[in-house]
């Protein structure tokens, strides 16, 4: 099994920055891929990015291009979201998920094998 706990969420203003970390923990040696969700009250939960195994790959979806970016740390196990140029619109709960090796690449945007607890962003105007 694998745990993925999130941290640095918080309160911003529109146009501020926040960077979110994801420390996983357990059978790490078993992901190839990490990620992160997000679910706004009354939303279905949303894919945001991802960052493959070798060979490195980033996908992120159309809402955030050029204003997140996600990393990865494999040596620490961690994952990380830059969030520049928050909206209101970015507000909700953000999930890091990870995705099994042998698993096809694209499943993580639909279909992750582990989630994280959520944190919280919320971008005040």
């Amino acid at each position: 099994q694998v745990q993925l706990v999130e941290s640095g969420g918080g309160l911003v203003q529109v146009g501020g920055s926040l960077r979110l970390s994801c420390a996983a923990s357990g059978r790490t040696s078993s992901i190839y891929s990490m990620g992160w969700f997000r679910q706004a009250p009354g939303n279905e939960r949303q894919f945001v990015a991802s960052m493959s195994g070798f060979p490195t790959g980033t996908w992120y979806a159309d809402s955030v291009k050029g204003r997140f970016t996600i990393s990865r740390d494999n040596a620490k196990n961690a994952a990380y979201l830059q969030m520049n140029s928050l909206k209101p619109e970015d507000t909700a709960v953000y999930f890091c998920v990870a995705l099994r090796r042998f698993q096809p690449t694209e499943a993580i945007k639909t279909d992750p094998d582990w989630w994280g607890q959520g944190t919280q962003v919320t971008v005040s105007s």
